[in-house]
């Protein structure tokens, strides 16, 4: 038994040096087919290192498409994201021949959506996978990932769609002490409504956006708060429009209620002037 560890341990240590050695000191071919044993036996990490060193010497070659491929998997097997989806889409404009294009751009949208952060975060990687699926469906309208494509693309939509509706809510949920967030909640529901037409959020964003054209109205001074009423009272009639028998009935209807109060009032205080 004592004898196989010693073996197991000796061809560790020799595969390590063997590889340090050509890293380091080996010609440009010893890398090359060290670079492309090693991704094959998936050892991506040192196989990148390898990749690395070659790449300069190989531009403009025939070996440099196979060289492109495997540096873009070998960073997505490696959980590199990202950096994956670049390679990926590079590769697929360097080589729009490649038998592995169509692969090439279904994985260079894979590896952005797998790097993209949750809604709340910066979503640059989310929109670039959202771009990236969408050409990936565009061009490749009958490839069997076709299905895959799609819920990638519908899920990286939601996202953008609740971190969009998460900005709204905030800006009305800020109001209270920073007023003019009524104001650009308004103009975020807008947005959102408008930029994602069948947004799953289109009940609650009306909803929304009628509280904070409501409680804006409310709020506002004498010279102002007709104007204001009239556009709060549009944001009742559109989610009514929309929504008949919305959840949201009871809590609209007491809104409006307030805002034909109000505006009552205004009238009276016309009246009396």
């Amino acid at each position: 038994m004592k004898r196989v560890y010693f073996v197991l341990i000796l061809l560790i240590f020799t595969s390590c040096g063997e590889y340090h050695k050509i890293l380091n000191r080996g010609t440009i071919d010893q890398q090359y087919k060290m670079a492309v044993k090693l991704y094959e036996a998936k050892k991506y990490s040192k196989a990148l290192r390898l990749f690395e060193k070659i790449t300069p010497a190989y531009r403009g070659k025939p070996q440099m498409e196979r060289i492109q491929y495997m540096v873009a998997n070998s960073n997505l097997n490696e959980k590199n994201y990202s950096i994956a989806g670049y390679y990926f889409k590079r590769f697929s404009e360097n080589y729009p021949k490649s038998s592995k294009r169509e692969e090439a751009d279904f994985l260079s949208a894979l590896g952005f959506y797998k790097g993209a952060p949750i809604y709340s975060k910066d979503p640059t990687d989310t929109n670039k996978a959202i771009e990236a699926f969408q050409s990936f469906i565009d061009k490749h309208p009958d490839s069997p990932k076709i299905e895959e494509a799609n819920k990638y693309y519908s899920e990286l939509r939601y996202k953008l769609e609740t971190k969009a509706f998460e900005i709204a809510k905030n800006y009305y949920t800020t109001a209270v002490t920073y007023p003019s967030n009524y104001r650009a909640s308004i103009a975020a529901f807008d947005n959102l409504l408008s930029d994602y037409l069948g947004t799953s959020y289109k009940e609650e964003a009306l909803y929304y956006r009628l509280k904070a054209a409501h409680d804006f109205a409310i709020r506002s001074t004498q010279r102002r708060k007709e104007e204001r009423i009239k556009t709060a009272i549009k944001a009742y009639e559109k989610l009514k429009r929309n929504f008949p028998e919305s959840k949201y009935k009871k809590e609209s209807e007491e809104m409006l209620a307030t805002l034909h109060k109000e505006k009552a009032q205004i009238k009276e205080q016309l009246v009396k002037s």
